[in-house]
């Protein structure tokens, strides 16, 4: 009966989304004021049966319902609570199911709290978030319904996929979904202002806030990810460039750009056409995202489904989605008028050279995810882009903005002299060069452009530090800086330490293989590794073989480390357990494999500053929470300008 309930909630839910994209529209274009009005209670209702939708699937988890057909095919009776609930999302029913909770969530958000906002132009953003609803909840009810009965119901269920079934990746879709799904709201602002015919300061105080939660969900998504990869996959890397991590990785730089181009419009009225595009790309690239995932055009340990219809209907709804978003733009960007000039050199200047190589990278990412699915389209030739690619055209092109990004803040609006600017960043060009000077002598004979990456990253945080300080200095006591001057130097110093680890764990990287036998040592970097036992140990679901393995340094034990290799019985499936200490030169990573020639294959890393990576984006992270926090992002926009704009 559960099962029962939930699947009538989707589909009053679809009901309320076709009022909720039909009749807030049809009152803004008359200014009918109860049409208007209706906006909000449908936008809430929606949000309110989608939950009943996704506590009824979640019940069935918990319960082990495994008459419904995703219950059966995700969980079994003897799967620990946590995940039978990441089981929830960790298929494709479950997390499409989760990505429409999300978005009426957030739509929801906008109703409550946008009473700010002028009242048509609400109906408006709250009819476009309905619109993106309706595809998603008929894909859901048509192709992907997760209250599909079995018959007769499964005896015992199949289990959820191991690589699944760990606490980084049980959180890491949630996160990344309120990426994904938080552009829509952007999206809908950017749709709505282009209906209104009107992008000013109080529009771009109104979408950074939003655009700064979904930044700040999808940095963590990220981060989550790549974290598990490292300590899951047990390859020792933390991103490989797969096309499902380039389709998070998109928005995520289209909307780091449209967060410092919104800054341009509020503070200069300028680049008013430039960020309603960009708000479109960010939420497009999300749709690409979900439908690499969904379409079954690519096999990646991240893609849910590999039914053809499903993405046929998501690469419809997506063409559906972009054609009609970018058409309104061509017809209705000439209506935004330019705002102030500014001097190439000026703040303006940076946060346009900002916007301009991350919508390049964005670009050059793109191609290289596509590119092999459209050799394969259009020749039926196979071909892949890996990361040589990927390094050789992301790396040169990302060095200058870094390098922009430390001096930005040191510029003045409109006009600036570039000679004052870098007069007063003497302190970070010299934290640079000291840096490099000292990692050169450690590493000599090493690689040569790594010291391009050390330098870089000790410059952004040098100039992030430097800039903290002169406002201190201004501004007297540390309480009377603004959070968001705060949140800014604390994400610009987590990309320099996230370019300082990316640079020490891929430069530097040692790695050992060999095949050991008990009481066989194998030496990587200043460590010498012995192997002194290995023996089967069970767990809760699955059965493993347990290496124990000490670490020497100068011939005293300093740890010992235990990798595992895991079997599980439903589904069978072998997976590896990393064992990882870090460590004061870097982290120490040993995996156990499979048994051979009387011994067992043995994998050692030394990662110099791997854990600077997840450091970084951690910074970076709170740098958008600390800036969310600041009293000006929650009041919106300023009361004249709300006045004036229900005036207009």
């Amino acid at each position: 009966m559960t099962a029962e309930i939930g699947h009538l909630a989707l589909a009053l839910a679809l009901a309320l989304a076709i009022l909720g994209a039909l009749l807030p529209q049809l009152g803004a274009a008359r200014r009918d004021p109860a049409l208007i009005a209706a906006a909000v209670p449908l936008t809430i209702g929606q949000f309110v049966l989608v939950l009943i939708a996704f506590l009824a699937l979640t019940w069935a988890y918990v319960v082990s319902d495994f008459s419904l057909a995703v219950v059966a095919s995700n969980s079994h009776t003897e799967k620990p609570m946590l995940y039978k609930l990441s089981g929830v999302w960790g298929n494709h029913e479950g997390s499409l199911l989760l990505w429409a909770l999300i978005l009426t969530f957030f739509a929801a958000l906008v109703a409550l709290l946008g009473r700010n906002l002028p009242a048509r132009f609400r109906a408006r953003v709250l009819a476009v978030e309905s619109m993106i609803a309706v595809g998603f909840l008929l894909f859901l009810l048509l192709t992907s319904n997760p209250f599909e009965r079995l018959s007769p119901p499964a005896v015992e269920g199949m289990g959820l996929n191991p690589l699944l079934q760990d606490p980084g990746l049980a959180f890491h879709p949630p996160f990344l979904y309120l990426g994904y799904v938080g552009f829509s709201v952007a999206f809908a602002f950017a749709i709505a202002a282009l209906q209104e015919g009107r992008v000013d300061a109080a529009w771009a105080r109104w979408v950074r806030p939003w655009t700064l939660v979904a930044w700040v969900f999808l940095t963590i998504g990220i981060a989550l990810g790549s974290w598990w990869a490292y300590y899951e996959l047990g390859w020792g890397g933390f991103w490989f460039w797969d096309p499902v991590e380039n389709a998070s990785f998109m928005p995520w730089l289209v909307g780091t750009a449209l967060l410092h181009s919104a800054i341009v419009v509020e503070k200069r009225d300028s680049l008013k056409s430039w960020t309603v595009l960009l708000a479109i790309i960010a939420f497009s690239f999300s749709l690409l995202g979900t439908f690499l995932v969904r379409s079954g055009v690519l096999t990646s340990v991240h893609a849910f489904a590999t039914d053809p219809a499903r993405g046929v209907f998501i690469l419809g709804f997506l063409a559906l989605v972009v054609g009609g978003s970018l058409t309104l733009y061509a017809m209705r960007a000439e209506t935004l008028t330019a705002g102030g000039l500014f001097e190439p050199i000026s703040r303006e200047g940076a946060l346009v050279l900002n916007n301009v190589v991350l919508a390049t990278a964005a670009a050059t990412v793109l191609l290289g995810t596509l590119y092999p699915l459209l050799l394969d389209v259009f020749t039926g030739a196979k071909g892949t882009v890996g990361p040589p690619y990927f390094h050789a055209v992301f790396i040169p092109l990302m060095t200058p903005l870094f390098v922009a990004l430390g001096l930005a803040p040191f510029l003045n609006w409109k006009r600036a002299d570039l000679k004052t600017a870098l007069s007063r960043l003497w302190i970070a060009a010299v934290t640079a060069l000291i840096a490099v000077t000292v990692v050169a002598y450690l590493t000599w004979g090493g690689p040569v452009l790594a010291l391009l990456g050390v330098a870089v990253g000790a410059w952004m945080i040098g100039a992030a530090l430097t800039d903290l300080a002169s406002r201190l200095r201004q501004g007297g006591r540390w309480m009377r800086l603004p959070r968001a001057q705060w949140g800014m130097s604390a994400a610009h110093i987590g990309v320099g330490v996230l370019v300082l680890g990316i640079t020490g764990a891929t430069a530097w990287n040692r790695e050992s293989l060999e095949v050991m036998r008990v009481g066989d040592s194998l030496s990587v970097g200043p460590y010498t590794v012995r192997l002194e036992n290995v023996a089967p140990v069970a767990g809760p679901n699955y059965t493993a073989v347990r290496g124990v393995m000490v670490v020497s340094e100068k011939g005293r034990a300093v740890m010992t480390l235990y990798p595992e290799s895991r079997t599980y019985a439903t589904p069978p499936m072998t997976t590896t357990e990393a064992a990882i200490r870090p460590t004061a030169v870097g982290d120490i990573y040993a995996v156990i494999g499979e048994e051979t020639k009387g011994g067992w294959a043995v994998r050692l890393y030394l990662k110099p500053l791997q854990y600077w990576i997840w450091i970084g984006a951690g910074l970076m992270a709170l740098g958008g929470v600390l800036s969310l926090s600041d009293r000006r992002y929650r009041i919106g926009a300023p009361a004249r300008r709300k006045g004036a704009a229900h005036a207009a």
